[in-house]
């Protein structure tokens, strides 16, 4: 195939395009993203069939210093956070030792204090535990407490019967599922080592976080906050300032903190660089296994994309519809309900973070793809996200199909 043909390269033949014909497609993008969309500091990456097929940056990592992103560069990732976390307890279940329909309180006794006994696995997976509000008057210090969190959260009295409402939680997933996790762990282990152990040193992922080393403080991108919302944009729903306190907000201020950036939060404090953040959901597009190490069943992996009942129903912390699957990620299909930037396929699994960050991985085309970039938004449509383009350029650079 000649040089003038590579336009015509269709899904089947994506290998044929020399990687860096690829990049030089993505590339361009992000350098839009910058120049014309506002865009700070970018990185992306993303995996087809297993393998490294874009690996890009651009920008400033810190616009104080005028330290450049690179691509080692560290970002605060948010909710992308919880998508690993989410695999963590799959992996529990696929290893027989968590039940998804089991109360919470089978496998943490205290957390059925209050009238949350019935409060399911599954229920914490699809934001519908009954506790999507932080502990009241919680402070920076004893968010990065972990006991003294999980100790919070089983006191708690639900504010819906659990498994009735959608109430996106925003903080409180995080704890729930992990604390389910570390219960189940023959080794009890401390969450953020399990994800170490279990996910990134099978999977040879280096750079994926909670709760850093101190030797990856350098690396870690400055974020430059939300603005106001617009005149004219969606209120927040009623329970979005006791979900996320200003106090312990996402924001720089809080999770710039170097106790917020060692502690491990596990709904919302990853820290990662695109490219193990894209291997990590690689491991997800291939069905639970990459590089010959399977972590999850393809069958498995294939429910991710079930969508969870009610799928219509607006959630009370977000005042938006959800398209949440079963598992606990966010799934593809038509926007608003989806994220668009991860195109129309209704068996993607993604997980959005606050402020723009992305990674997911559509099943059907064996790609995962992972964004993370430290200026923060909030888009209130497709055409006001600056990083909509580089998803489409990345389908576009592959032969794929929005």
């Amino acid at each position: 195939m000649g040089e003038g043909d590579k336009s015509r390269l269709g899904p089947t033949e994506f290998w044929r395009r020399p990687m860096a014909d690829i990049n030089q497609i993505v590339q361009a993008s992000v350098d839009t993203a910058i120049r014309e969309g506002g865009e700070i500091g970018v990185q992306v990456a993303a995996y087809l069939k297993g393998e490294l097929v874009v690996d890009i940056w651009g920008g400033l990592a810190d616009e104080t210093t005028g330290r450049m992103v690179n691509g080692d560069t560290l970002f605060p990732v948010f909710s992308v956070t919880k998508a690993v976390t989410a695999t963590a307890l799959h992996i529990q279940a696929e290893r027989g030792l968590i039940e998804y329909d089991k109360p919470i309180s089978h496998y943490w006794p205290e957390f059925a204090a209050n009238g949350k006994g019935a409060a399911t696995v599954r229920d914490a997976l699809t934001h519908r535990a009954g506790i999507p509000l932080m502990p009241a008057g919680v402070t920076l210090e004893q968010m990065c407490n972990w006991d003294w969190m999980i100790g919070q959260l089983a006191k708690m009295e639900p504010i819906f019967a659990p498994g009735t409402t959608s109430a996106y939680h925003s903080y409180t997933f995080g704890w729930i599922i992990a604390e389910c996790v570390r219960r189940t762990d023959p080794k009890h282990r401390p969450f953020g080592r399990f994800i170490q152990e279990e996910i990134c040193a099978p999977l040879g992922i280096d750079n994926l976080f909670m709760g850093i080393p101190d030797a990856a403080e350098p690396r870690i991108a400055q974020l430059t906050n939300m603005p106001a919302p617009p005149a004219g944009a969606p209120a927040p729903g009623p329970l979005r300032t006791g979900a996320i306190p200003a106090q312990v907000g996402v924001v720089q201020e809080v999770f710039g903190r170097p106790d917020v950036r060692r502690a491990c939060i596990p709904g919302a404090g990853g820290i990662m660089n695109a490219r193990s953040e894209a291997k990590f959901f690689a491991m997800l597009a291939n069905g639970g296994a990459l590089g010959g190490v399977r972590l999850l069943s393809e069958e498995r992996v294939r429910s991710f994309s079930t969508p969870r009942a009610n799928r219509g129903e607006v959630d009370q912390v977000l005042a938006r519809v959800l398209n949440l699957g079963i598992s606990g990620f966010h799934l593809g299909g038509e926007s608003p309900s989806a994220p668009p930037v991860i195109g129309s396929n209704p068996h993607t699994i993604s997980h959005p973070g606050a402020g723009g960050s992305i990674g997911w991985a559509d099943p059907d085309a064996r790609l995962a793809v992972g964004i993370c970039h430290n200026r923060m938004f909030d888009a209130q449509t497709p055409q006001d996200n600056p990083l909509q383009p580089i998803g489409d350029a990345i389908r576009q650079a592959l032969g794929l199909s929005n």
